[in-house]
C-alpha cells in the first residue's frame, strides 16, 4: 500500500438492456460508449435478467416495437410491411463508404427487427424502469427505450409515422441526416450544447402523448416528438435516435458522460433505506 497514491472514485455500474436475439452491435456501441465516460456496463437481456440492486444507472435500448397492449390498443396491421421502405442505392453506399464499420453495425443490430414485439423484453424492462424511477436512479431510453419509458409513465405511441412525411421523406439512416428542434433550456439542450442537432433515424414508431412527469424536449419540423425528459428527477432522458452510434459526435457522447456523473455512486448514498429517501426528497 503507497501512501502516495490517492484511490480512483468508484466506477459506476450501468446496465444496458437488449433482446437475446441480435442487439451485439448496440450493445458493444453502448458499452464503448460508457467506459469512454468511465463506467462499467452489464448487459440485461430476458434470458439473462438481474434486478436492480446492485446498478447505479440503466439504459433502456433499442430494438422490436414495444407491445401496444402496454397502452391499451390492438395491433395494427402491416406496421411493419409499410415501414420498411428500401432505402435508396446512393443512400447504401454512402452509408458502406463513409462509415463501414457503423453500417456493418446496422446489419447487426437489425438481427433481432423481424419481430415486431418481443412480450418477455416488455415484462423484463417494465419491471427494471418501475424499480428504477421509484429509487430515482439515472435512466436514459434510446428509441425503443423511450418510448417504453413514456408507456411505463403512461403515456401512448404512434404505431406508425409514415403519414408524419407526405411532404418529406422519412429518413432511416445510421448516419446523423435528421435533423431535431431542441427546447430551449431543457437538460437536453445543456447536455448536447446545441439548439438544433443532427441526429440518425432507424425507428418506425414514436411517442405520441408524453406520460406523466415528462416534458417534450426535442421535435422534428413536422412534430414528430425526438425526445422527452423529467427534470424533476436525478436523470430521466429517452431519446428516439442512437447515439451509441455516433461516436463522432462529442455532444452525443455528452449524454453518456450526464449519465454516468448522474449515475456514479457518492459514499453511502444508496446503502440504507434512510439516506435514500432524503436524496430523493432534495429531487422533490
Amino acid at each position: 500500500m503507497t501512501g502516495s497514491r490517492r484511490p480512483l472514485p468508484d466506477k459506476p455500474l450501468i446496465g444496458v438492456t437488449g433482446p437475446d436475439k441480435g442487439g451485439r452491435a448496440a450493445w458493444w456501441a453502448t458499452r464503448w460508449a460508457l467506459s469512454r465516460a468511465g463506467a462499467r456496463a452489464c448487459w440485461i437481456r430476458p434470458g439473462q435478467p438481474r434486478d436492480i440492486d446492485g446498478l447505479d444507472g440503466l439504459i433502456i435500448g433499442g430494438g422490436a416495437d414495444v407491445s401496444p397492449h402496454l397502452y391499451g390498443e390492438k395491433q395494427i396491421e402491416h406496421v411493419l410491411e409499410q415501414a420498411r421502405q428500401a432505402s435508396s442505392l446512393r443512400k447504401k453506399l454512402l452509408t458502406l463508404v463513409v462509415f463501414p464499420l457503423i453500417f456493418l453495425f446496422r446489419i447487426a443490430l437489425s438481427g433481432h427487427t423481424s419481430k415486431t414485439e418481443d412480450h418477455a423484453r416488455d415484462e423484463l424492462e417494465s419491471r427494471l424502469i418501475r424499480e428504477a424511477i421509484a429509487r430515482d436512479l439515472p435512466v436514459l431510453g434510446i428509441c425503443r427505450g423511450a418510448q417504453l419509458i413514456n408507456v411505463i409513465l403512461g403515456g401512448s405511441l404512434h404505431q406508425q409515422i409514415l403519414d408524419f412525411y407526405t411532404e418529406s421523406p422519412q429518413i432511416r439512416s445510421v448516419l446523423p441526416r435528421k435533423q431535431v428542434e431542441l427546447l430551449q433550456g431543457s437538460r437536453l439542450e445543456q447536455i448536447l450544447q446545441c439548439s438544433c442537432c443532427h441526429v440518425n433515424a432507424l425507428h418506425r414508431q414514436a411517442i405520441k402523448e408524453p406520460g406523466l412527469g415528462l416534458q417534450v424536449v426535442a421535435r422534428e419540423a413536422n412534430g414528430v416528438i425526438q425526445a422527452v425528459e423529467n427534470s424533476q428527477k436525478q436523470f430521466l432522458i429517452g431519446v428516439q435516435w442512437h447515439p451509441e452510434f455516433m461516436p463522432q459526435s462529442e455532444g452525443q457522447f455528452s449524454l453518456f458522460q450526464a449519465l454516468t456523473r448522474a449515475a456514479r455512486p457518492a459514499p453511502k448514498a444508496r446503502e440504507s433505506g434512510p439516506d435514500l429517501n432524503k436524496a430523493g426528497s432534495r429531487q422533490r
